[in-house]
């Protein structure tokens, strides 16, 4: 089976923590995008995390829909169905960036829903979802993801939270940039206490370092990888010396290198190689990729269009040219253009070549 069962994803989250790379984790809005990414963790020989945001999951129901779980739902079956047709990869299904307002209509019917097919014995449709409290205090983010990893428990998938703002734009939610895009070590310590490590559930953080979401020009983002570092370490620590539950302190002791958490990297479009690679030296196993191959895939279909642009349109009342502007040939330069841009993703993060066996 090349979609992750839940024992699967977790021996690949495992793997990448403990081997020091990380999964691109690839918005798509359409099967058009997803066949682009699968092409694209394909031709890399790496397994990777396929996702889809709240403003992604209506679209995907269609204008006249705009149901959030139906587009959500029909989106997982396609894929599981095409999934099937890449035997060499392993691939995992999430949905990104839950804010409080969607919760009750996106998510929390999705684990509903889920919990029905692990009660007759089915795998879950997606295999991880995040919570993204980032705008609530942090007791009360963490008191909303404790019932939520309570759910993914029995729904058998993995748990997303966010912890820290992440700033830019991103389906209609923006977040200035300014020093409330930094987590602290105390908010790592705060997230063990709350959630455990892993004993009670397991879950995926993305503390923020200076994360913003879009493209910027260099020198408008700041990051701090060292950070992630900190967090890590300032968690061990209080495992270490008691501060934290018995359980807990098991759990960060077995923690490979001394990483407790498996950490999230939001907001990477246009960081800078050392920047990404210092990032997943502190534990990051999963890095959302989104405004990069958004390009991409447009730019594959500008280009077909500004070639070809007196064939795609019937200029001068002349009738054009079918097969050009057919949406299976500008189709095909979109998907392979961010296919490319998978593999080169893939190289960055060190995860390709090494799909589990």
């Amino acid at each position: 089976m090349t979609v992750a069962t839940p024992e699967r994803y977790a021996l690949m989250l495992d793997s990448a923590r403990r081997g020091g790379y990380a999964y691109p984790a690839i918005n798509v809005t359409s099967t058009q995008t997803l066949n682009a990414a699968l092409q694209g963790f394909a031709d890399a020989g790496s397994d990777g995390i396929i996702q889809v945001s709240v403003g992604g999951a209506a679209y995907l129901s269609g204008r006249r829909v705009q149901d959030r779980v139906a587009g959500s739902i029909a989106f997982a079956r396609f894929a599981h169905e095409m999934i099937a047709h890449y035997p060499s990869i392993t691939v995992a299904l999430h949905t990104d960036h839950c804010a409080p307002q969607y919760l009750d209509e996106w998510v929390r019917p999705l684990l509903a829903y889920e919990k029905g097919q692990a009660a007759r014995g089915e795998g879950p449709l997606f295999q991880s979802h995040m919570w993204d409290g980032s705008t609530l205090p942090l007791d009360e983010n963490l008191r909303v993801a404790r019932e939520l990893l309570d759910a993914s428990l029995a729904a058998h998938t993995v748990l997303e939270i966010e912890v820290g703002a992440v700033g830019g734009e991103e389906d209609g939610h923006s977040a200035a940039i300014d020093e409330r895009l930094y987590s602290s070590p105390a908010d790592g310590v705060a997230v063990a206490r709350a959630l455990g490590l892993g004993e009670e559930g397991r879950y995926m953080a993305a503390f923020t370092f200076g994360n913003v979401h879009g493209s910027y020009k260099p020198g408008v983002v700041k990051l701090r990888p060292d950070l992630l570092g900190r967090i890590q370490r300032a968690t061990a620590d209080a495992a270490a010396q008691g501060k934290l539950p018995d359980c807990t302190v098991r759990q960060a002791d077995a923690a490979p290198g001394g990483k407790p958490f498996l950490l999230v990297f939001h907001g990477g479009s246009g960081s800078r190689p050392e920047e990404i690679a210092q990032a997943v030296s502190h534990g990051v196993v999963k890095m959302n990729v989104d405004t990069d191959t958004q390009y991409a895939f447009t730019r594959g279909v500008a280009g077909h269009m500004f070639v070809n642009y007196d064939k795609v349109l019937k200029v001068d009342g002349e009738v054009g040219a079918k097969s050009e502007y057919d949406p299976r040939s500008w189709g095909r330069e979109a998907e392979d253009s961010m296919a490319a841009r998978v593999v080169e993703a893939c190289r960055r993060l060190g995860s390709a070549g090494r799909a589990l066996k």
